[in-house]
């Protein structure tokens, strides 16, 4: 081969060799300035139109648990433990019983002295009956005696028909005395009675009411729920804490409140913008914080019909919407926070994105579609927004949009 063709293939295939770094280092620049973003699925389903709200968890039934009345000396030995499941009728606080106790045994031994005081007076007025009877059956017989005798007056002498005369109106005098004793005795015997029944009567209320009251010192749940025991502000209102074994109570105050967990609702404030959205039977998803991992379903049962100011700052005003959960989970308790997410509508076979995935060029909604190592903004329509969610047309199912927006591209 001559010198000439030579040189020239040593150029070709130098210039071949620069060529291809020149698209190598190339490649290499492009692929470095490429930046790798977090992409999410499009999905296709159901889409629900929600109105998001927070609020608390509150029971619809409860019931508060009052001490005793007119029971003396209220001191707790036993209380169930604190926000425990208590059943309806079951025991959860029991006071010290043991003044009223030996108050009862007082209270019977004078009873029994009443009523022994009561059983005698009967049996006297008994025998001042029978005696009245046997003393008034003999003068009733003298009584007949003497009319027989002064029957007689024509067929003795007149000084014997006066002197039978006479002895039968005797006898008659002390017949009216004897019944007007017997009535007198009648009275004084109904009198004594009366009394001593009174005092027995009284006796008998005291003993009653002291084994009312020994029955009172157990406290029992007025309903099945979870007690909570209220707080106690014998030691002022810097010191209260709930009430516990060795605490006095107020005979009529409060000592816990049991909240039926088969009613628990969640109470949400609506905001004003969101009360037209929503109606009375939408369905509710809860979630409580405390179990972030559950979703709860529940209907909205009422809202209130005027806006209420809230308690906080700066002050508000919002509606209250109430969604009684269909199947309560039993650890929940009243006062938890939670979410609910009223479900305004329902939009079938919707293709959504995270709500982080939608960008706007030129105040035009789109998406970065993810297409081999580059991001391609591609329009979309706007069918429905929630907090986290968007229903969109323009891209299929399953296609990978970005969910932050890529950096420009160096020219």
């Amino acid at each position: 081969m001559s010198r000439r063709p030579r040189l020239w293939l040593r150029a070709a295939l130098c210039l071949l060799v620069l060529t291809a770094s020149a698209l190598a280092v190339r490649q290499i620049r492009h692929n470095r300035d490429f930046t790798e973003l977090p992409t999410a699925s499009a999905r296709q389903g159901d889409f629900l139109v929600l109105v998001r709200c927070r609020g608390l968890l509150v029971a619809r039934r409860s019931e508060q648990v009052i001490a005793p009345l007119n029971v003396p000396d209220l001191q707790i030995v036993w209380l169930a433990p604190e926000g425990s499941i208590v059943k309806e009728g079951e025991v959860i606080i029991r006071f010290d019983p043991s003044h009223v106790e030996q108050d009862l045994k007082e209270k019977t031994a004078a009873l029994e002295q009443a009523q022994a005081a009561l059983d005698q007076g009967l049996a006297q007025g008994n025998i001042t009956v029978e005696q009245d009877k046997l003393d008034l059956s003999t003068i009733n017989y003298q009584s007949d005696r003497a009319r027989l005798e002064a029957s007689k007056q024509s067929i003795v002498s007149a000084i014997q028909g006066q002197e039978s005369a006479i002895d039968l109106g005797v006898a008659e005098e002390k017949v009216k005395l004897q019944q007007t004793q017997m009535q007198l005795h009648d009275k004084s015997t109904e009198a004594k009675l009366a009394s001593l029944t009174r005092l027995r009567d009284d006796a008998q209320m005291w003993v009653d009411l002291t084994k009312r009251r020994i029955v009172a010192m157990e406290v029992k749940s007025p309903l099945t729920g979870v007690i909570n025991y209220a707080p106690n502000y014998s030691q002022g209102w810097l010191n209260a804490q709930s009430f516990k074994v060795g605490d006095h109570a107020v005979p009529g105050g409060v000592l816990a409140e049991v909240p039926d967990l088969s009613t628990l609702e969640v109470e949400s404030k609506v905001d004003e913008v969101d009360r037209g959205r929503i109606a009375v039977d939408n369905d509710v998803l809860v979630h409580v914080d405390a179990f972030p991992e559950h979703v709860l379903h529940a209907k909205l049962v009422s809202i209130t019909p005027l806006a209420e100011q809230n308690n906080e700052w700066p002050p508000t005003r919002s509606f209250k919407g109430y969604a009684k959960l269909e199947s309560p989970d039993p650890r929940m308790r009243p006062g938890m926070n939670a979410g609910a997410d009223i479900v305004q509508s329902k939009l079938p076979g919707a293709i959504s994105i995270p709500a982080k995935a939608l960008f706007t060029i030129a105040g035009k909604p789109v998406v970065y579609v993810k297409s081999d190592s580059r991001y391609v903004p591609t329009p979309v329509t706007i069918e429905a927004r929630n907090p986290d969610e968007i229903a969109i047309q323009g891209i299929p199912s399953g296609t990978l949009v970005a969910l932050a927006e890529p950096p420009a591209e160096k020219k």
